[in-house]
């Protein structure tokens, strides 16, 4: 074929000019490249850890801050992340980051309040905190909102004895690998210990506030804890109250979308679903799966559930002979049904459910009181609601019922006073 030769000397120009500059093409290319990346590896770890549940709050914009945390200690509020550079953290540099996040020391020196999940952000790897970081900055959207003061009771209010509670509470410390173990069961180890902090919520803290137990290697670590009035589930290999029952699958598919054959989600534990664990990609949910299956039962307990036939009969008969077992045939037993076994992956059975075995009851309080909602997640199709009854049975009404649950259908959890609902009511009127 025939080509002018005006035609083939610019066509000669063109490519010389593209394989002159084919080498410095490549390299901006490249690093683009690998700063999505990192921004998009930022974007996950940030979703594991859960920023946005506690640095937004209610009607907020995401990441400015102003959540309300309550504690024994007083009540302090979550701080502006976004990269704002007068009232968030647009000023800061990776180094006074990487400090915040893992020291738990603002820019100005300031010392944070461990409800900042620092203790377990300390053992994060350095390169996590710079995705994190470049995260923040490129794609959080900026807004001006400034921080309220922490309103904590003396001697709390002194953060200057947080240096102190640091020395002894806060390792940094690199999550340890064991050899011994496969790739899954380390990762699910890195991801509980420090990305996801599941030990902030589930391990029990003493005096101090810190926690009992850094990894598995404590009988403490994630054996149940109380948080906000609520009972953190026990995460160990308990057959009653703990995940002892629970197959390595079925952990990976409750973190997925809140519900399984053994229990649906409520409260915190909906949050943290709905806005972290169901955008865990299934090798990392396996691999959180795998490690908690490894975890011994700190409560010995070693035979599993046996259902006990005995009570649905009465209750289908129309006997009440047990306080609370009318006031259940009328609220509960449309859902959960006579035999206490519900209906999987919608209304939790309460027959062997680890939350009414808790010996601590106040999550049942709290869902009898003001009801509750599963984990909205983007692969199903709705969540549901649970009623609370606080609005037309007294305290004694719900105790009786509460003492029912746990002690039915071969549960053998203590019953439940009218105090400890009554002061649970209480509480929970002083919040609104």
């Amino acid at each position: 074929m025939f080509f002018p030769a005006r035609r083939l000397l610019s066509a000669a120009t063109l490519l010389a000019g593209l394989f002159a500059g084919l080498p410095g093409s490549i390299a901006p290319a490249a690093a683009a490249d690998a700063a999505s990346a990192e921004v998009e590896r930022g974007r996950y770890l940030a979703r594991v850890a859960n920023c946005v549940a506690c640095h937004t709050r209610e009607g907020g914009k995401p990441f400015a801050g102003g959540l309300p945390i309550r504690t024994e200690a007083g009540t302090l509020y979550s701080t502006n992340i976004t990269p704002d550079v007068t009232t968030g953290i647009g000023g800061y540099t990776l180094a006074e980051f990487d400090r915040a996040v893992r020291q738990g020391v603002a820019r100005d020196g300031r010392r944070l309040y461990p409800a900042m999940p620092y203790p377990s952000y300390a053992r994060m790897r350095a390169e996590d905190i710079a995705a994190l970081y470049a995260y923040m900055r490129a794609s959080v959207v900026p807004v001006t909102q400034r921080n309220t003061d922490a309103q904590m009771h003396w001697p709390y209010s002194m953060r200057s004895l947080l240096i102190v509670w640091n020395a002894l509470y806060v390792s940094g410390a690199p999550v340890r690998t064991d050899a011994a173990k496969d790739a899954a069961w380390n990762r699910g180890a890195y991801v509980v210990q420090a990305v996801a902090h599941c030990g902030a919520c589930h391990t029990p803290r003493g005096w101090l506030y810190g926690e009992k137990g850094l990894d598995e290697r404590s009988k403490r670590f994630l054996s149940g804890a109380s948080v906000e009035g609520w009972s953190a589930t026990n995460l160990t290999g308990d057959q009653i109250t703990g995940l002892g029952a629970w197959s390595r699958a079925e952990i990976a598919e409750f973190l997925r979308t809140g519900r399984n054959a053994h229990a649906t989600s409520f409260g915190p534990m909906s949050t943290v679903i709905s806005t972290a664990t169901q955008y865990m990609t299934p090798a990392d949910l396996d691999a959180v799966a795998a490690y908690l299956k490894s975890l011994p039962g700190a409560r010995g307990e070693t035979r599993p559930f046996q259902h006990d036939t005995s009570t649905a009969p009465s209750l289908l008969e129309g006997r009440y002979d047990s306080p609370g077992a009318r006031q259940y045939s009328q609220f509960c037993m449309p859902c959960h049904g006579a035999d206490g076994k519900g209906f999987a992956r919608v209304f939790p059975p309460l027959a062997g459910n680890p939350t009414v075995a808790d010996p601590n009851p106040a999550s049942l309080v709290n869902l009898l009181l003001n009801g509750a909602v599963t984990a909205r997640i983007n692969t199903a199709p709705t969540d549901y609601h649970m009623p609370g009854y606080g609005w037309t049975l007294d305290n004694q009404e719900l105790a009786n019922v509460l003492t029912f649950i746990r002690g039915s259908w071969g549960n053998r959890a203590a019953p439940v006073s009218e105090a400890d609902v009554a002061a649970r009511r209480r509480q929970l009127e002083a919040t609104r």
